[in-house]
């Protein structure tokens, strides 16, 4: 018989182990659904990366790479062919096929949710199968940025989503029944606004993980996330408050971790006849909407001291932008100049445009989704009080604010948008372009804005395949969404991690994904 202290000893070195194997995390922001499909937010794509492969990956400095197709190219102007991987299993133990690939793509329009996924699908007409591990994709134009647009196309298995609906498809992914994916992770349960547990797939077709367990844990109060990693709860958090990065980083225990993200703040205005919470400062009607004149927005945007804003409501980890997308994407306007400071300005601008007086405004923004955006909407509010726009602050948590956004709810709004596919025309199509259902473009942009020109810009660009062409006509379209100032960029947002030094180390992404896959033991 084995010794009692024998059997202690080798059970404390097993359980070690398996904790030592387990990889704990604290999120700011969690999925919304275990669906892949559901949402385009991006906490919720983040951790479903674990579970669910997408078709192209976009790599830590988001140039595209191999995922789950091995290869693809433009075989004529409207197809494009894409080889898949062999030997991919998915965590049922069934073989990827391009039945999964096609079914994944079809099934998107039926189930998105509140910040839809048909943007990753919108160009695709049809989808054919030619052999087990080759699709053709039928485009309605050529479309130079499928590829790019792929980097978001999670493949779900055809045998275990088949049949559902918009209205069951939560409960069915939720449950576990449908979370089937060829990621390196497979699902084990989820509790909303709670933990994600994720378990290691050993029959992964890439690099195997280090981590037999993962687990994200949700914990929207920044003060809650630092204490728990200060306590050793956690291995390591997401979004580390600016304030608290001085701090943590004199901690023997703890490493920090910064980097610049292409996440870019940007306030929309309600250009329509009527805007459904905006004033007069007595709150009495007003005859039309003031948000309509340009004169208006401008002042509004001379208002915004954008350097305060990066180096004081954000403690530095944000930086001054002049346009929707930050220098590094491929279509930034090198020509536009750094927007302009100037309160008596923006004074005048509004005395000429018929409100000397101002009128008030609910200015809405999430509370819970990037790193500072509580503090800089709070610290705009106040700064348009300054030209006696009385703005009153209106912080949501993410998963109010979007469906409400969507609805056009609000007037004023400021929420973050990261160009994830590095090309312009990604942000651009979805925000500056009109809202056409038909054409599949401008369904980020629900407050009524049009320009005929910078719709004519985009819609070129979307099917024109000699990058210089394609970069000029981006270029020129930046340059009209300064102009018309419908849309303003405030500031790109930077990102922090904090670990604990001897547990974890971890190699950060433009993007702001925090991945397991990123993230390996010290030691």
């Amino acid at each position: 018989m084995r010794p009692f202290w024998l059997a202690v000893a080798v059970a404390a070195v097993l359980s070690t182990s398996a904790v030592a194997q387990t990889l704990t995390i604290g999120v700011r922001g969690g999925p919304d659904s275990i669906d892949p499909h559901f949402t385009a937010t991006g906490t919720h794509a983040e951790a479903l990366k674990h579970v669910f492969d997408t078709l192209v990956w976009s790599g830590d400095g988001l140039e595209l790479e191999p995922r789950l197709a091995l290869s693809w190219k433009a075989i004529d102007t409207t197809t494009w062919e894409f080889k898949l991987r062999p030997g991919v299993k998915f965590h049922d133990g069934s073989d990827l096929t391009a039945a999964d690939v096609k079914f994944s793509i079809e099934r998107i329009p039926l189930v998105a949710g509140p910040n839809p996924t048909t943007i990753y699908v919108r160009r695709v007409k049809e989808t054919k199968i030619i052999d087990p591990l080759t699709v053709h994709i039928i485009t309605d134009g050529p479309a130079p940025n499928l590829p790019n647009d792929f980097i978001r196309l999670f493949i779900v298995s055809a045998k275990a989503a088949a049949g559902l609906t918009k209205e069951s498809a939560n409960e069915a992914f939720n449950s576990g029944k449908s979370a089937i994916g060829t990621g390196p992770y497979k699902y084990v349960s989820w509790q909303p606004k709670g933990d994600l547990v994720l378990d290691r797939f050993d029959g992964y077709w890439g690099e195997k993980e280090p981590w037999a367990r993962h687990v994200r844990k949700e914990i929207a109060n920044d003060a809650a996330r630092v204490a728990q990693l200060k306590a050793g709860q956690l291995d390591l958090i997401t979004r580390v408050p600016a304030s608290d990065v001085a701090t943590l980083k004199r901690d023997p225990k703890l490493s920090v971790q910064t980097i610049d993200t292409v996440y870019v703040f940007n306030i929309e205005f309600d250009v329509r006849d009527k805007a459904p919470t905006i004033t007069a400062r007595d709150g009495a009607a007003l005859d039309k909407n003031p948000l309509q004149d340009v004169r208006v927005r401008e002042a509004l945007d001379l208002a915004i001291d954008r350097k305060a804003l990066a180096e004081v409501a954000m403690e530095g980890l944000g930086q001054p932008v002049n346009q929707l997308v930050t220098p590094s994407i491929f279509g930034f306007n090198k020509t536009l100049g750094e927007r302009k400071y100037d309160v008596t300005a923006a004074k005048k601008r509004l005395a000429e445009a018929g409100y000397p007086n101002g009128f008030k405004l609910q200015f809405a923004f999430t509370q819970d989704r990037l790193p500072g955006d509580r503090q800089v909407g709070t610290s705009i509010a106040q700064m348009w009080a300054a030209i006696g726009v009385e703005a009153q602050a209106n912080a949501q948590p993410a998963a109010v604010f979007f469906p409400a956004r969507t609805r056009g709810e609000y007037s004023v709004s400021m929420s973050g948008w990261g160009t994830l596919t590095g090309e312009a025309h990604y942000t651009l199509s979805s925000l500056a372009h009109s809202n056409d259902k038909e054409r599949k473009m401008g369904a980020f942009n629900v407050l009524g804005y049009i320009n005929p020109e910078a719709d004519r810009l985009l819609q070129a660009a979307a099917i024109e395949m000699d990058e210089g062409k394609r970069r000029k006509d981006l270029e020129d379209v930046n340059a009209i969404v300064e102009k018309d100032r419908q849309r303003l960029p405030i500031v790109a947002v930077g990102s922090a991690w904090a670990m604990q030094k001897d547990k974890v180390t971890i190699k950060p992404r433009v993007d702001e994904d925090t991945l397991a896959m990123n993230i390996k033991p010290a030691k």
